[in-house]
């Protein structure tokens, strides 16, 4: 056993074991905590971004493409049966791969019912970001009018994946006013009138972004204050990024057109002509009307008022006077388009009219093999309009 004095030299050398000890763990701790940090914050970052992302789900299961392989069946059966029609258009305008339309008008009623007059208008509509300007059937349940309607999805799913929801949207929605739009993911997704598209614009696009954009009920003077509101967040967001009309931003529009009858409309009698062949057409020139006075040409803020005249009461801007379901999409995103048309200092914008037709006025695209449908009949007493329009 040690003596005193080596007792007292062993416990200094103890203390000053010790003490390098613990100067080594607070310098390892000094070191290493800015060292941790780091990492953990790379670590949390990376863990953000690969989460979940709120991805818009189909809420269509049976009019509409889900899969790729339906989408490439549907579109050879197109190119068969309607390929001469569509390629007869494409010669009266003088249309190429390289064409390309500002604005569109297209329907989104089920695909075997519109057939071609999808791809004869979508396949133009090659913009790297695309504003969809779609009907609000279900807005009056959720108590929306008078304003535009946002969702905060950032993927929509399509058939070839998911397409992205541009970053465009926020920047547009920084340069609003609060007061003229509303956030609501839920009446986007039990809306029908902008999934259609996405298929289409996938198919001839596969890296298209979009930014869907829902219009409710509202009167023509609230439409063209916040149409004029929108086209100049639109000018400063293509300012700000260098973004070309046409090119990298372009507008379609959803519509169907007259929704005609007296059988399956929740039992409201929409037949103003009647229901035998006579009526069916009386009611086609009173479309044709519609469109030529309205919808073709140069475009003029007469002309987008005339349609609101056509299609809402005078009165009454919530009630129909003429069965269009795009009443509000129409004119709000023709407005649009029309004011950013003038902002950029590029002319007039004018409307071709690329085909019209019926759920009963045309053979529908076989799809009962694709597993795919219709969601309403297609009779006399219960039909359905389709405008296909480009504009540029």
């Amino acid at each position: 056993m040690p003596d005193r004095r080596d007792q007292k030299e062993w416990r200094q050398v103890r203390k000053n074991k010790m003490h390098y000890i613990l100067k080594y763990k607070s310098m390892r701790r000094i070191i290493l905590f800015p060292f941790i940090l780091c990492c953990s914050f790379f670590l949390v970052s990376s863990i953000s971004s690969d989460l979940p992302q709120k991805i818009r789900k189909p809420v269509d299961p049976v009019g509409f493409a889900k899969r790729a392989s339906q989408m490439d069946s549907l579109m050879q059966r197109i190119q068969k049966l309607e390929g001469n029609k569509m390629a007869a258009v494409c010669d009266r305008y003088n249309l190429d791969k390289f064409s390309r339309w500002s604005v569109a008008i297209c329907p989104h009623d089920d695909y075997t019912y519109v057939g071609w007059l999808y791809p004869v208008v979508l396949r133009n509509i090659n913009a790297r970001t695309v504003i969809l300007i779609g009907v609000a059937h279900k807005a009056k349940q959720f108590g929306i009018e008078d304003k535009l309607v946002f969702d905060r999805h950032t993927w929509w799913q399509g058939p070839y994946g998911q397409a992205r929801v541009s970053s465009v949207r926020e920047r547009i929605m920084n340069q609003l006013p609060r007061s003229v739009y509303v956030v609501n993911d839920s009446l986007q997704e039990t809306e029908h009138s902008l999934e259609a598209l996405i298929p289409y614009l996938q198919y001839f696009n596969l890296k298209v972004e979009i930014v869907p954009i829902l219009v409710p009920a509202m009167s023509f003077k609230t439409m063209d204050g916040i149409a004029f509101t929108l086209a100049t967040a639109v000018r400063k967001v293509m300012e700000e990024g260098t973004l070309s009309w046409r090119d990298d931003l372009a507008i379609v529009i959803s519509n169907d057109a007259v929704h005609y009858g007296d059988e399956a409309w929740g039992g409201q009698n929409y037949a103003i002509y009647g229901c035998d062949s006579a009526g069916y057409k009386k009611a086609l020139v009173h479309e044709y009307e519609i469109i030529g006075n309205c919808l073709t040409g140069i475009i003029t803020k007469d002309k987008i008022r005339r349609f609101t005249g056509y299609t809402v009461q005078d009165t009454n801007y919530r009630v129909y006077k003429w069965t269009w379901c795009g009443r509000y999409s129409v004119p709000f995103g023709l407005l649009t388009g029309y004011y950013i048309q003038q902002d950029l200092r590029l002319g007039q914008l004018k409307g071709n009219l690329l085909g019209y037709s019926t759920s009963i006025g045309q053979q529908p695209v076989p799809v009962d093999d694709l597993r795919m449908g219709t969601t309403a009949i297609a009779t006399l007493h219960h039909w359905v309009g389709y405008a296909a329009i480009g504009y540029r």
